[in-house]
């Protein structure tokens, strides 16, 4: 594929109109990288050699824990475990604290982690891929180190609308309406990559909401290929924020930002026309994949909201924005 050099695009107007009358404010500022250069990357001749990418974080007693995708030069991909006080600079375990040991995960691995905390328990949906199928699971735990598999919550080639692979479940940290629901990415039948919506009671069952995406693609768009979710979505009295990775049709990956509504989370309200974070580093536009940030995790620090992304699938960097 061709290098594509594409600007960084950010959120200059934070006001957004939808409908004559009714205005929404967007959580956070313009998007400014927090590091110039990667602020995890691949190293030694083992689980991490190939490339460290797409993080999730979270905050646990005054520090951000990320849980990062590490691939080794075999393919396979495990998690590994760091931690900051900063948001910047980052101690790492040796060892992943994930790794491959079921049938679903076998040869491929796990891959692509989004976090959230319901209660006292940290819930992770990761991608769990064997070489023939990429399917959304979901493991629990209480301290981030030890991981309890609850296994397959949304089978590939199952569903109202997926016809493939199921990924990228990024899950609201409240109920609404006595549910919980989660926005995930799925196939249709036309080969596009979209995010589909599904609740849950107990957050171990899932199902399919609605009969179609609810994040289509969008011809001509910066999300005409893909439209996948990011972390886990904000829940404010506006609506439900959802941050996502869009790629167009050279599969360049920007991000963008979609509003679903505070009652229901089926109802697209607003998304953005323009990506608000571009690939424009050397490291974001080169590397396994080329031309692409991913955003997997947020936090809030303070009076900012820190972004951690995957770029090129090699490296993790570090975006933030003021607080609205």
């Amino acid at each position: 594929m061709a290098r594509l050099k594409v600007p960084t695009l950010v959120a200059a107007v934070v006001m957004v109109v939808i409908g004559a009358q009714d205005k929404r404010i967007l959580p956070f500022g313009t998007w400014h990288r927090l590091s110039e250069d990667p602020i995890i990357s691949r190293r030694g001749d083992g689980w991490e050699s190939a490339g460290t990418f797409n993080p999730a974080v979270v905050e646990r007693d005054g520090r951000i824990v990320m849980l990062f995708r590490a691939q080794d030069k075999q393919g396979t991909s495990r998690l590994g475990y760091a931690e900051s006080t900063d948001g910047i600079h980052f101690s790492r375990r040796d060892e992943p604290v994930l790794s491959p040991s079921t049938e679903y995960e076998k040869d491929g691995g796990i891959e692509d982690p989004r976090l959230v905390k319901i209660g006292d328990t940290y819930y992770l949906t990761y991608t769990g891929y064997n070489k023939k199928d990429a399917q959304l699971c979901l493991a629990a735990s209480k301290d981030l180190l030890h991981w309890d598999r609850k296994g397959i919550i949304l089978p590939a080639n199952k569903g109202n609308w997926n016809v493939k692979w199921t990924k990228s479940g990024a899950i609201v940290p409240e109920k609404i309406n006595g549910k919980y629901w989660m926005f995930f990415l799925g196939t249709t039948l036309d080969g596009n990559d979209q995010a589909g919506l599904a609740y849950s009671t107990d957050l171990l069952h899932w199902s399919d909401a609605t009969p179609s995406p609810v994040l289509p693609v969008r011809l001509g768009h910066f999300d005409s290929r893909v439209a996948e979710p990011g972390p886990a979505p904000l829940l404010t009295p506006h609506g439900v924020f959802l941050i996502y990775n869009g790629a167009d049709d050279k599969l360049v990956y920007r991000t963008g930002i979609a509003i679903f509504d505070r009652n229901d989370p089926a109802k697209l309200v607003w998304r953005s026309d323009e990506p608000i974070f571009s690939p424009q580093k050397q490291w974001e536009e080169v590397g396994q994949v080329p031309n692409v940030v991913f955003v997997e995790g947020m936090v809030r620090q303070k009076e900012r909201y820190l972004f951690y992304y995957g770029g090129a699938d090699t490296y993790v960097g570090v975006a933030e924005a003021p607080i609205r």
